[in-house]
């Protein structure tokens, strides 16, 4: 790379140590974050809670997700990235370890608040600013694409490894166990180290933080792409935590002449793990999908598409008898759109707002991601006990994924600032 350029703190080339290193954390804590849905069952069975009380835990987790999200955003400004990833490690880890102990549902809903904070410091706001600073902008959307895949992947493995563990051992050690496997991540943070760019004569003078966020919240752009998070939070974490009671509750038996158990899946509750997994291998290759889209098409018209397709697969999913095949089809196709909107969005944040600030302010629009995530993981819980099933909170998250798809149709692409993408 030309000592001269601008960018010269940018790696020229797709594949780096620091894409690296961050897909490498967030694998293994989306792997342990997309496992929870398989405790709700054995936890709430062994205290005799009602399905609402860990649902509750789970939303609590998603919420301080969301509010976590944009804090460790400002944290990794002011101290640095690698500080605040530091500190999302320790509060991941403390919190999973104290939640073998916790034997009521206030102690499991106190410890998600942490498990939440851990799990914005070491997720998509922070890793992905630094990608995109250290990466050239000609790869810079397929390389957001390749880090939201690596917690695709962790998705992948994550469920299936906790359905083993918990079939071996009860649920308080395998939260021990986890508590150990995001500690691990430590020995990546060292190579998330974004070289400071070279001062350049004549540059405009950086804007402060608190300019950049005040100009932001107030253009109308922000708020759609606030808005339009929503129902991705709401759909995803709804999924993520009862997707696999409602398959070992509604779906149809297993035939023992069956595709499926021809794959070792002979249970309902198996193949609840299963869809969690086959979700997140079909959204390896849609996310990075996505973000070689993003670099060639309308961002904002490819999260519109995204959001309408997701409505019209889960429409056909629930009007339909709910199968073993249904599960499978509908989990590759859900997972094809799954963290699709990611890298878009992010990429969405950088190209319009500029990079600098670029996890901060990716942070407060996936505040509304989490809220989203807090009501549909919550509202599944609470309407199941109210209903006695899924179908009302299923349909609720159809109503706001088109919704979601319309709001982005007014967005604003312009580059508000000198450093777009």
């Amino acid at each position: 790379m030309s000592a001269s350029s601008v960018n010269s703190h940018q790696y020229d080339r797709l594949m780096h140590p620091i894409l690296i290193a961050g897909c490498l954390i967030i694998m293994i804590s989306f792997a342990i974050r997309s496992s929870f849905g398989l405790f709700q069952i054995p936890v709430a069975d062994e205290f005799g809670w009602l399905r609402s009380e860990f649902s509750l835990a789970i939303a609590i987790q998603n919420l301080f997700w969301g509010i976590g999200q944009p804090i460790f955003g400002a944290l990794a400004e002011k101290y640095g990235d690698r500080k605040a990833i530091v500190a999302g490690i320790f509060c991941y880890a403390f919190g999973l370890f104290l939640s073998a102990f916790a034997i009521t549902p206030g102690q499991h809903q106190l410890l998600e608040m942490i498990i939440g904070f851990g799990i914005a410091g070491t997720g998509f706001g922070l890793i992905l600013a630094i990608v995109g600073r250290a990466t050239s902008d000609k790869h810079r959307s397929v390389a957001l694409g390749i880090t939201t895949a690596a917690g695709s992947i962790g998705q992948l493995i994550g469920p299936p490894a906790a359905q083993s563990l918990l079939a071996n051992m009860p649920w308080q050690e395998v939260f021990m166990v986890f508590a150990g496997v995001i500690l691990v991540t430590l020995l990546f943070v060292n190579t998330l180290k974004v070289p400071k760019p070279k001062a350049v004569a004549n540059a405009p003078t950086e804007e402060p933080l608190g300019v950049v966020v005040k100009r932001a919240i107030k253009d109308p752009t922000f708020l759609f792409l606030f808005v339009g998070f929503f129902s991705c939070g709401y759909q995803l974490a709804f999924i993520t935590a009862h997707f696999p009671a409602l398959i070992t509750e509604m779906c149809s038996a297993i035939s023992p002449a069956s595709l499926i158990q021809s794959l070792g899946v002979t249970t309902t509750s198996g193949l609840g793990a299963m869809a969690i997994a086959l979700i997140g291998l079909a959204n390896i290759g849609g996310t990075i999908f996505a973000g070689w889209l993003g670099n060639r098409y309308s961002r904002k018209y490819l999260l519109a598409s995204i959001y309408a397709l997701r409505t019209l697969i889960s429409v056909i999913f629930i009007m339909n008898p709910i199968t073993p095949e249904a599960v499978v089809l509908f989990s590759i196709l859900m997972g094809a759109l799954w963290l699709a909107t990611v890298p878009l969005t992010a990429g969405l944040i950088g190209h319009i707002y500029g990079l600098k600030y670029m996890g901060t302010l990716y942070g407060l629009v996936f505040l509304s991601h989490q809220i989203g995530g807090f009501l549909g993981v919550w509202l599944g819980g609470a309407l199941y006990d109210h209903y006695g099933d899924y179908i009302m909170v299923w349909w609720i998250g159809i109503a706001v994924g088109l919704f979601s798809a319309l709001i982005h149709l007014p967005v604003n692409e312009r580059p508000q600032t000198a450093h777009a993408v």
